[in-house]
């Protein structure tokens, strides 16, 4: 009686000699047997029905489907089908009650084993089918990263779209064909990747070099010190202060998918702490000023953070063509702060969070206003910070301008909503 689980077997990349003895039994009594073309005629003398997997994972799951408890299928993947693989997919499609996962060496822990690095500390990442742009928050925030390449989007392909966004110090390392005849390891820098051809069958590692570059920040840090940003001179520039930032980020709750606005972005120090944290998401630096917009592009270029998007508008005027977003910050308004609050109410999506910095107690009564007549609570925080001096041999406090802190959400519960 077949069984009514589809098996789905890892192949390390030694091939068809990785199989343990009861896997090559099952193998040996399946009906149908599915796998990519290259892990197909690992097994030629099988009389099993072979289908080719490739970009027709529906029907794959379709064809597993019509043939479940009436025939046995087998569906092979490289490596660890959990990692990155095709197991993802296959339980969603057809249940995790469906399915029966057998493991094996995946190419990215033999990967690491050959350049002799430990994995457990490392991140990984794919750019099969997906931009390569999808994975620069991961590179910039790791030390370590292995990533899975594709045809088009070769480690050659990755390190110049990395140097063109400014982002390099690391090692290279490209694991060619592992476990054949012609493995091939190649140790060199981002640079060194855009000058050479790979095997299509290669895993790409990236290990940060210990030396960073000056005045790199790491993207962990929350509270980046105010010096570390460029902004207008000799005049103080328009940069949220790092404590008040702190306080103003924790507050907004930012996810690692958030679409997040920054408002009146001045100096762009929220956009660029923000990216930080919604990592898988996209910031929006809206400002209007000429000189300011210059500054921001120059903040984004040093800490490299590529997912923000520089805006230049006089809000609310030209914000209706962003993607709606999950939480917005305005730090800055023009005087228009009750027609940014009406605007930002209907965009904000449900759940989302709005948070406000003002310094005015007149701007402050007309966020309260334009708030409450939305249907908002509003929450109101004052935060007072003094930070030391010397004084000759003294060492006294001296007091930044109070900020009111106003947030309010769309979400009950909190005790405030929309």
């Amino acid at each position: 009686m077949p069984t009514s689980k589809t098996l789905i077997i890892g192949i390390a990349p030694g091939g068809a000699a990785s199989l343990t003895a009861t896997v090559r039994r099952h193998m040996k009594q399946a009906d149908i047997i599915c796998g990519g073309q290259r892990l197909l005629d690992m097994f030629p003398s099988l009389a099993s029905k072979k289908v080719p997997v490739g970009n027709n994972l529906a029907e794959i799951a379709g064809l597993i489907k019509r043939n479940q408890g009436r025939k046995r299928v087998v569906v092979l993947a490289s490596g660890d089908p959990g990692f990155y693989g095709i197991a993802g997919y296959l339980t969603s499609a057809l249940g995790k009650s469906a399915v029966k996962i057998i493991p094996n060496v995946s190419a990215m822990q033999l990967a690491f084993a050959r350049i002799g690095e430990s994995w457990d500390d490392a991140d990984f990442a794919s750019v099969h089918a997906r931009p390569i742009e999808d994975i620069f928050a991961k590179i910039r925030s790791s030390d370590k990263i292995g990533i899975f390449t594709d045809g088009q989007h070769t480690p050659s392909a990755i390190a110049r779209v990395l140097l063109d966004s400014g982002i390099n110090g690391y090692r290279a390392y490209v694991c060619e064909n592992l476990g054949e005849k012609n493995e091939r390891i190649i140790k060199t820098s981002l640079k060194g990747l855009c000058k050479r051809e790979f095997s299509p069958l290669n895993i790409l590692i990236l290990l940060r070099d210990k030396h960073k570059p000056a005045g790199l920040i790491s993207p962990r840090t929350l509270g980046i010190p105010d010096r570390e940003f460029y902004q207008r001179r000799p005049k103080e520039g328009l940069i949220t202060k790092q404590e008040v930032r702190a306080v103003s980020l924790a507050k907004i709750q930012i996810a690692e998918n958030s679409i997040v606005w920054d408002i009146g972005a001045g100096s762009g120090a929220i956009s660029i702490e923000a990216s930080f944290l919604a990592r898988k998401g996209r910031i929006y630096a809206i400002e209007k000023n000429d000189a300011d917009i210059t500054i921001i592009r120059k903040n984004i270029r040093k800490f490299k953070a590529t997912n923000v998007d520089v805006v230049h508008a006089f809000a609310p005027e030209g914000l209706d063509i962003l993607p709606a977003p999950s939480s917005v910050f305005i730090g800055g308004s023009g005087g228009k702060i009750e027609e940014i609050i009406e605007f930002v109410v209907r965009k904000l999506k449900p759940g989302g969070r709005l948070v406000i910095n003002l310094v005015g107690l007149e701007n402050l009564g007309m966020a309260l206003d334009a708030l409450q007549k939305s249907g908002f609570k509003p929450e109101i925080t004052l935060v007072n910070i003094a930070r030391s001096t010397a004084v000759q041999a003294l060492t006294r406090l001296a007091a930044l301008n109070p900020v009111f802190i106003v947030i309010a959400g769309k979400q009950e519960g909190e005790g405030f909503h929309g």
